[in-house]
Formats: C-alpha cells, sequence, structure tokens
C-alpha cells in the first residue's frame, strides 16, 4: 500500500480497504444495575472502507452477525440473542452504512451513517480516529483506527428491562460502542 499526506496525516492511497478480523474488535459497553458496566462483543462481521481521492468523500460498510455477541457469560448471551434483545433468528444482522464525513480536526474525522438493528435503521454519528498506516512483518499494508459511538438503545426497539427493587432497572438505555481495528487492501 503506497501512502500519501493529506492536510498533514499520512493515509492510505485511494481504494477499498477491507476489516482485518484477526486484529478488529467491535465492542459495546452498557450499564448493568445502575452501579457497572457489562462489556461485550461480536465475534464475526465483515466490513469495507474506501478511501476516495478525497478522503472527506470515502465510505465504509459494516456487517455484524448478531448470534456472534459474547459477554463471557453463557446465559446472558443466550439471553441477549433472544427475542427480548437482537431476536437473532428474525434478525441476524445489524448493518451500517455511511452516508458522509462532516467534518474533521487532526487524525479525528465525523462520520455520519444509517445504523440497522432489528429493521430499525436511525442515523448515528461516529467519531473516528485514524490510527496510522504501515506494514506488518509479513509485508502487508494496514493502516488502524478507533470509532466510537453512543446509542440508545431502545430507539432500536431493544426495550426489554426488570425494575430493580432498589430504584432504577437492570439494563442501561446508554450503549457505548468501541471499535478498534486493522484494514489491509481488498
Amino acid at each position: 500500500m503506497t501512502t500519501r499526506t493529506w492536510e498533514g496525516l499520512e493515509i492510505p492511497a485511494p481504494g477499498t480497504y477491507n476489516l482485518d478480523p484477526a486484529h478488529t474488535t467491535i465492542g459495546f459497553v452498557v450499564k448493568h444495575m445502575m452501579v457497572s458496566k457489562v462489556r461485550g462483543s461480536f465475534q464475526k462481521f465483515e466490513g469495507s472502507v474506501t478511501i476516495a481521492d478525497n478522503p472527506l468523500e470515502s465510505s465504509a460498510q459494516l456487517t455484524i452477525y448478531t448470534d456472534s455477541i459474547t459477554t463471557g457469560v453463557a446465559d446472558r448471551d443466550g439471553h441477549l440473542r433472544s427475542d427480548d434483545f437482537l431476536a437473532v433468528e428474525k434478525y441476524p444482522e445489524i448493518t451500517f452504512r455511511s452516508k458522509r464525513v462532516v467534518g474533521h480536526s487532526g487524525d479525528e474525522f465525523t462520520v455520519l451513517g444509517d445504523l440497522t438493528i432489528r429493521d430499525v435503521t436511525k442515523e448515528v454519528e461516529l467519531t473516528v480516529e485514524y490510527g496510522g498506516a504501515g506494514t506488518n512483518p509479513w509485508g502487508v499494508p494496514v493502516w488502524g483506527f478507533t470509532i466510537t459511538t453512543e446509542l440508545d438503545r431502545e430507539e432500536f426497539g431493544l426495550t426489554w428491562n426488570q425494575a430493580l427493587e432498589t430504584g432504577g432497572v437492570l439494563v442501561g438505555k446508554k450503549v457505548k460502542i468501541e471499535i478498534e481495528g486493522e484494514a489491509n487492501p481488498a
């Protein structure tokens, strides 16, 4: 992969780059019982980024397979796969399609796109931090990124909850999404 300098950043050359599943984590964090946080991730996904001549015209797409959700607790994972939450039999995929880059400052970009969960599509704003480009020890070009956003799960039909005797609810409404990854030439 060749790189080029754009606004002081060394960025990948125009082209399509696939997410490297061995070096990408799609994670989430949600409050539990109003006092702690549960972390989880999706183990199966595929996605790509197409870097345009003008980097601000670049695009991205991601498909996450809902049955691959894991939190490290089998019973909880089963509940998250059930109709109470992701309904993986009926909705096997979560998808994201970028619409446009709406701004950037240094190595941080703001990207708008359509996120679909349980057949509900909402426009979301992602913060994308570009991590740089290089070549791994096997000669494969890579570039890295960190993506974050926060969602209200209830807006996507994920409304199950349980009231606590002490007040509050079992599962928080806000879900923080954290994607850490690398991409390679397609």
